[in-house]
């Protein structure tokens, strides 16, 4: 039996004990962020699955993996052979263990859980569903760790401060408007279980979980205090002294739930179903009201302060050097050595340790040849990846943390002479991405409203991509972050100025090659008019568009001037920091189209 099958028999085991028909397993951690540390990655130490979202559900007779469409390839190869099924949804339904599960566990059986890693959103949709057959749901039920014996200690990295030329306002203010905020809304208290926005808040990051600059913790805010739980020795001395003055109190991470529990009794307070697990939820006691909504510093931190969209500014010319250096590298050595596929990563991360403030990536970087181009998460299975060689696409995916801000960038270039069918391919996305780019919008827009702009070119022809066109964009903090994004799901959050998001219309077939070009996108206030005021968007990113790909033919006059004015930005911002030879290189990659 291999590792995998002997996991999931001694889980099995567990089950039968327990009494459990079914055991669900999401990708989580009690902070429901994207990236998780190892101790709380059990999808992949049980299934050997990779990705960076999926849940698994177990029963007597099966064990499947649900994922969403950036995997699909990814979870079918590593799946095989491992005792668990990929279960292919139906696109943009996001339900389908559930649907499962009220199709195959009979009346009256028992579903369980481990709550402190099961967000309460998802949780009710569980028990709502299976509530007409009676199906009882166990909510404290870790059968995990009992069967991992060598699982991972909790990470334990040192908070470092984020400093006001980086942040651009003081903890002080941050907690005032965060309090002003909580009183207005008729509670006493903002529970914030996201790391991301504690990090905000109180003006440090860390290094507890890969690709997000955080420390594990968990906040209570009310009028006269703030409680942090996190692990004390996290806490170096002098932000230790930088919290007392601010009346900031440390308690262990570990009892973040009993005290919220006591400290709440007989008070309103504020939280996000979405981001609160299970298990703290049902701690919270019955006296105490409970007023659901989207926390109030993630709403704050969406919105850029000046100090901070400056540093973004100069960010994105630092992160454009070292992606026009890799692209310059990669052109001089293409035909010379033998490239792979890991060895790209390498050679961009590289590039970006030599910029300023550099901390990390914001993402594990993705460089794809070929096939693998189609798969838009995609990361060598083992080895070092395929090599770049003949002719074919290369999509490269990638992005850095800064303390001055994070970026993500993509970019699909020609190795060789491309296609004709590739060339009308990568037009109709660069002008679903230059429509988004020109758009221009009244206030009180969603992000859904503008979805289409991006893909109305590919509609046209029958095409379309089956994930968003935007995401928020964090800074210093995620690369992906709420609340707006730009997708066909229907976020209630209007785009408002100051919000960074990605700009991201794609194109994949599978087996033979997939196209994606991406720029971060920040909204500003365009002009008052009789109608309202109405908002536009400015490109912040800096790097060319592979003109070998491009069909002017098909492009508008309207979408050549953007081009030819984005490709003038990208060398003036870029060139001064480049060789001689690095800059007649992006002059000719800049050059205008006609």
């Amino acid at each position: 039996m291999i590792a995998g099958s002997e996991k999931l028999a001694d889980l099995r085991a567990l089950m039968r004990m327990r009494k459990v028909d079914a055991y669900i397993i999401p990708l989580s951690d009690p902070h429901m962020g994207e990236y998780i540390p190892d101790h709380w990655n059990i999808v992949q130490w049980l299934t050997g699955f990779t990705g960076s979202a999926a849940t698994v559900v177990i029963t007597d007779s099966f064990a499947g993996l649900w994922t969403d469409s950036r995997y699909f390839s990814q979870a079918e190869r590593q799946l095989a052979g491992s005792g668990f099924e990929f279960v292919r949804p139906v696109m943009y339904q996001r339900n389908d263990y559930i649907d499962f599960l009220w199709k195959t566990i009979g009346e009256g059986g028992t579903v369980g859980l481990d709550g402190k890693i099961f967000p309460v959103s998802r949780f009710r949709i569980l028990e709502g569903k299976l509530k007409a057959r009676k199906v009882s749901i166990i909510t404290d039920c870790d059968l995990i760790t009992e069967i991992w014996d060598d699982r991972p200690a909790l990470p334990s990295s040192t908070a470092f401060s984020h400093p006001l030329e980086f942040s651009g306002k003081e903890s002080l203010w941050k907690i005032r408007e965060i309090r002003e905020q909580i009183k207005s809304k008729g509670a006493d208290y903002q529970i914030i279980t996201a790391p991301d926005e504690i990090m905000w808040t109180l003006n440090i990051r860390g290094h507890d979980i890969d690709y997000s600059p955080v420390i594990l913790s968990f906040a209570l805010i009310g009028q006269d205090q703030l409680l942090l739980f996190v692990d004390e020795e996290k806490i170096p001395n002098k932000i230790a002294g930088e919290f007392d003055s601010l009346g900031i109190v440390v308690l262990p991470y570990e009892e973040a739930g009993p005290v919220i529990s006591y400290m709440t009794q007989g008070s309103t307070v504020l939280l996000n179903p979405s981001y609160m697990p299970v298990a703290m939820y049902n701690s919270i006691s019955t006296d105490t009201a409970i007023v659901e909504d989207i926390t109030i510093p993630c709403s704050l931190k969406a919105i850029k302060n000046k100090t901070e969209i400056e540093n973004i500014c100069r960010v994105m010319i630092r992160d454009g050097v070292a992606v026009a250096r890799f692209f310059y590298w990669l052109e001089q050595n293409i035909s010379r050595i033998p490239l792979y596929e890991s060895v790209l990563a390498e050679k961009l991360l590289e590039e970006r340790s030599r910029q300023e403030d550099f901390i990390g990536l914001s993402f594990p970087t993705i460089a794809a040849f070929g096939p693998n181009s189609a798969l838009p998460h995609y990361q060598p299975f083992e080895g070092s990846g395929d090599r770049i060689t003949g002719k074919g696409i290369l999509l490269i995916d990638s992005g850095g943390q800064y303390m001055g801000g994070t970026t993500d960038l993509t970019r699909t270039i020609a190795v060789g002479d491309p296609d004709p069918e590739q060339i009308r391919d990568f037009t109709l996305v660069l002008k679903g991405h230059i429509n988004l780019a020109l758009a221009k919008f009244p206030s009180g827009t969603r992000g859904y409203q503008l979805d289409l702009l991006a893909r109305r070119a590919m509609w046209g022809s029958g095409m379309n991509y089956s994930h968003g066109t935007g995401h928020g964009v964090g800074y210093c903090l995620n690369v992906h972050e709420g609340p707006q994004s730009i997708s066909p799901a229907d976020n209630k959050t209007i785009i408002e100025p100051g919000m960074l998001s990605s700009n991201e219309p794609a194109i994949y077939r599978e087996g033979e090659y997939g196209i994606r070009t991406e720029n971060l996108i920040l909204c500003y206030e365009d002009e008052e008019t009789e109608f309202g005021s109405f908002l536009r968007f400015d490109t912040v990113s800096l790097c060319y568009i592979d003109k070998k790909l491009v069909d002017s033919s098909l492009l508008e006059p309207k979408e050549i001037e953007w081009l030819n004015s984005y490709h003038s930005d990208v060398y003036m911002m870029l060139a001064p920091f480049l060789t001689d030879k690095e800059r007649i290189w992006l002059k000719d990659k800049t050059g205008e189209i006609a």
